[in-house]
């Protein structure tokens, strides 16, 4: 067949497209087991650095490797039965849950009333994270929260203390909120602003916030943090996130029975 006739222009084109379309599934079955263990690596960072284990910088420059271990010396990953607070450990795979995928399935997930976070169904079991100190008792418990921001959802960790009120870090690590205004929940600076506030007043409601303007020290001022300028809708979000996720709707049974102020 003639090079430059139509048969095999057509011919090449298409050998060309299934050698390319080979190679392509090829190096995605490849690359899907470093995938899952970077997305792993990643949540793991991100918990390492709301325990305040590990700087955000310092966390940038861990391998997967160097993560993993570093997570496994301190963290203990649990299961939650919401609802009732009861540890589940049996009740999934760890390696392999997805709270968000089984928040959309009727039988994996309750529906809750409405509320501020927009959360309209929470799942029959989270994972939470346990970090334990030099002597091996449990010194932090790490919650994953999610709520409305301006232009997306905010999802994060925040860590208590074990007398389930003292507030020990916060991050929100995915969302798509405006960088430089509600984007500013990244910033390392406002989230310093977290460590010490109370989650509780002295009846014993919630009552952590964040405030338009600026919030006092954290003896002066110990339920509210510094608002966040330009982005009042994304504070408010973070506001009734842990408003929700603190509440007896979600982990209130949790920390009820897992810390002093629980009994």
């Amino acid at each position: 067949m003639a090079r430059n006739s139509v048969g095999y222009t057509i011919g090449f084109a298409a050998a060309v497209c299934v050698v390319a379309g080979v190679a392509v599934s090829s190096a995605s079955v490849g690359l899907k087991d470093r995938q899952k263990a970077n997305a792993v690596a990643d949540k793991q960072k991100k918990v390492l650095v709301v325990a305040g284990l590990k700087t955000e910088d310092e966390v940038k420059t861990l391998s997967i490797e160097d993560a993993q271990a570093a997570f496994e010396a301190s963290v203990t990953p649990r299961v939650v039965e919401m609802g009732t607070g009861d540890y589940a450990d049996d009740a999934v795979e760890l390696a392999t849950y997805d709270a968000r995928k089984a928040a959309k399935v009727d039988d994996l997930s309750f529906e809750v009333d409405a509320n501020d976070a927009k959360v309209k169904r929470v799942p029959n079991h989270m994972v939470v994270y346990e970090v334990m100190d030099d002597s091996g008792s449990v010194d932090q418990l790490i919650l994953p929260i999610h709520g409305p921001g301006l232009w997306s959802t905010l999802y994060g960790f925040i860590s208590l203390d074990t007398d389930g009120d003292t507030i020990r870090g916060i991050t929100f690590y995915e969302h798509a909120e405006t960088p430089g205004l509600g984007g500013e929940v990244d910033n390392p600076n406002w989230k310093a602003l977290w460590v010490g506030r109370k989650v509780y007043d002295g009846d014993g409601n919630i009552a952590i916030k964040v405030k338009k303007g600026q919030a006092g020290s954290v003896e002066e001022d110990p339920n509210q943090v510094d608002g966040l300028s330009g982005a009042t809708l994304t504070a408010n979000g973070v506001t009734y996130t842990l408003g929700f996720w603190l509440s007896d709707a979600a982990f209130g049974p949790y920390l009820a029975k897992n810390t002093k102020k629980g009994g």
